[in-house]
């Protein structure tokens, strides 16, 4: 029985999944965030391997055929230092077949469509939209990193959402539920104190806020409400910048915030925006095993099973 390897790293997780040929699911792994760009590369290198490990647990890894990495920050795997770190890990889970490196916006634009054309929108702790051509990203819009872009994204959010904290506070305004929330995650009683934890964190650190926004959202809390709806706005921008209005290609939406508040209002602003279907994906590690399967059997490959 053969078998194919596909990967979703991003900047919080990393997964891993393990299908046969007939796209039964067999085997699945978990780890942190593997995106050379958020974390030091033998960490996120690390990562991979443990995602695979658990994938693999019980299974037979001579039989894997083929395997696809579709990872956040693909660009740095050009150094062959940080790509010889990726192909130990995937050496030392015991795998022999070859190992094709994609971004994540290519395995997240196949687990939402078999077409080979079309758009895909990720939003999860980073944003970014790509244009799809023949399975391969051709254009993209966003992707620039939480220091000078990432609009609308876990991070972006995550901001946000300390921000307006902190406006509230400035005013000495009577604190809504997101307020009273960042200041609890971050262990801070007044305005100073939250300043110090979130500059002394890792700015990445910010995303962990982000779920106080989905969570205040469905109390009405109104900068909540403003935050959610500022942020379908902006993915919408970052995946129509890729498209030309005639454009009726599908638009595929994967990523941690696509389960959100958020999501459901970004489906809403592409289909008013763009004669075009729009499908919520939230698996990237099933596209990128269906695209190992495409190398070993051709497009004809069948999708994964459902999980």
């Amino acid at each position: 029985m053969d078998l194919v390897v596909g990967l979703d790293a991003g900047g919080t997780s990393t997964r891993a999944l393990v299908l046969d040929l007939d796209g039964a699911r067999l085997g699945q792994g978990l780890a942190g965030g593997a995106n050379p760009n958020s974390h030091p590369p033998t960490v996120a290198a690390a990562h991979i391997g443990e995602a695979l490990a658990e994938a693999l647990d019980g299974l037979d890894s001579r039989k894997v055929r083929s395997g696809v990495l579709g990872i956040a920050g693909a660009s740095k795997l050009a150094d062959p230092a940080i790509a010889a770190l990726f192909h130990e890990a995937w050496e030392r889970a015991g795998l022999h077949c070859p190992l094709r490196v994609i971004t994540d916006c290519e395995a997240a634009f196949a687990t939402g469509t078999s077409s080979p054309d079309g758009t895909v929108l990720v939003a999860g702790t980073g944003s970014i939209a790509g244009r799809i051509a023949g399975h391969r990203m051709v254009g993209q819009s966003g992707g620039y990193g939480w220091l000078i872009g990432d609009d609308g994204s876990a991070f972006w959010l995550g901001r946000e959402a300390v921000r307006a904290t902190l406006k509230l506070l400035d005013l000495d305004a009577p604190l809504e539920g997101l307020a009273t929330a960042v200041l609890t995650t971050a262990g801070a009683r007044n305005r100073a104190q939250l300043i110090n934890a979130v500059n002394a964190a890792a700015p990445i650190k910010l995303a962990q806020f982000a779920p106080l926004v989905s969570a205040a959202y469905h109390h009405g809390d109104p900068e909540a409400l403003s935050i959610v709806a500022s942020a379908a706005r902006l993915l919408a921008d970052t995946a129509t910048a890729v498209r030309e209005p005639s454009d009726t290609s599908p638009i595929v939406l994967v990523g941690s915030l696509i389960k959100t508040p958020i999501g459901t209002h970004l489906k809403q602003e592409l289909i008013t925006r763009c004669n075009a279907q729009v499908i919520m994906a939230t698996e990237g590690a099933a596209g990128a095993a269906w695209l190992a399967a495409v190398d070993v059997l051709g497009p004809t490959a069948p999708r994964p099973t459902s999980s």
